[in-house]
């Protein structure tokens, strides 16, 4: 059921539980992603695709949907031929399909929708997500990321999920960008190690978001899972938020192959050391499916 608790209010209470990667369950169910694109093209060509993905989640005992809009641009759908107004269509539909998803779910506990706003990097579907240092400004990221933010934010998902950030001085455009809109928001960086994609260091890159009031939730995502624990710490200590953690599932992305490459690092047991250094909201990004988030639900007693 969708709930008339606030997620901010839940994440003060205890712990919530977030879903998976999209894509990786997207591709588990035979459909192809090696578009530009990527899941958002589904919302185009599929969007019943998208709805099942997030009832998989939510069945396997996520609480929150982070919507099919991380690769959701304007500049990206045009890129294929799609009106603006048609973009807007298809970014709206992506809050929809998760919220459809949370009615057939069928179940007595709270679920939430995280509308999800990616980096500037993920329209370019370069790689360069996991870099940062674009050559733009504060104002021009800031003037990328507003009418997108304002389409999600007029669809009211319950949370505006600010993901893969690479760069500082992206969140402080996307900070500003989400000021006014009357939805709450998280920030997570991508990271390596304690510092941002980026190179600066974590302990700064936090602190951006401490003084912002519309940031209910602060840490990392779509990194290794062991860089998780460091910096759900320093997160919470910085900003004095509830901490959220999705890592991947530790493998590398090859941006010229488009494939992942490595192996899987990530278990089970590493949940409760993020629970104990801040995580309030724990769940995984890139190739964590829903057994992995069954995995997390139980270890954290939420099955």
């Amino acid at each position: 059921m969708t709930s008339t608790l606030t997620l901010a209010a839940a994440l003060a209470a205890g712990t919530v539980v977030l879903d998976g990667g999209m894509s990786n369950q997207l591709e588990s169910a035979g459909h192809d992603l090696s578009d530009e694109l990527w899941s958002a093209r589904l919302l185009a060509e599929q969007p019943e695709a998208v709805t099942e993905a997030h009832l998989a989640y939510f069945r396997a005992g996520a609480d929150v949907a982070i919507t099919a809009s991380y690769q959701a641009t304007f500049e990206g759908f045009a890129k294929r031929g799609i009106s603006r107004d048609r973009a807007a269509e298809l970014m709206v539909l992506s809050v929809e399909s998760a919220r459809e998803a949370a009615r057939r779910a069928a179940v007595s506990r709270p679920l939430w929708v995280a509308a999800s706003a990616g980096p500037y990097g993920a329209m370019l579907a370069d790689g360069s997500e996991y870099r940062g240092r674009y050559g733009l400004s504060v104002d021009a990221l800031e003037r990328f990321h507003r009418p997108r933010l304002e389409v999600l934010a007029a669809a009211r998902p319950d949370v505006l999920a600010l993901e893969t950030v690479p760069d500082a001085d992206e969140a402080a455009a996307l900070l500003r960008a989400v000021r006014g809109l009357g939805v709450p928001a998280w920030l997570t960086y991508s990271v390596a190690g304690d510092r941002t994609r980026a190179g600066q260091p974590l302990e700064e890159a936090f602190a951006l978001a401490a003084e912002a009031d519309e940031v209910i939730a602060v840490g990392v995502n779509c990194c290794a899972p062991q860089d998780v624990e460091a910096a759900a710490a320093t997160a919470a200590r910085v900003t004095g938020k509830p901490v959220v953690v999705y890592p991947n599932n530790g493998e590398t992305w090859d941006a010229e192959a488009r494939a992942w490459a490595g192996r899987s690092t990530f278990t089970t047991g590493q949940v409760k050391g993020w629970q104990q250094a801040g995580a309030r909201l724990i769940g995984g990004c890139c190739r964590v499916g829903p057994d992995g988030i069954a995995g997390i639900a139980g270890a954290l007693g939420a099955a």
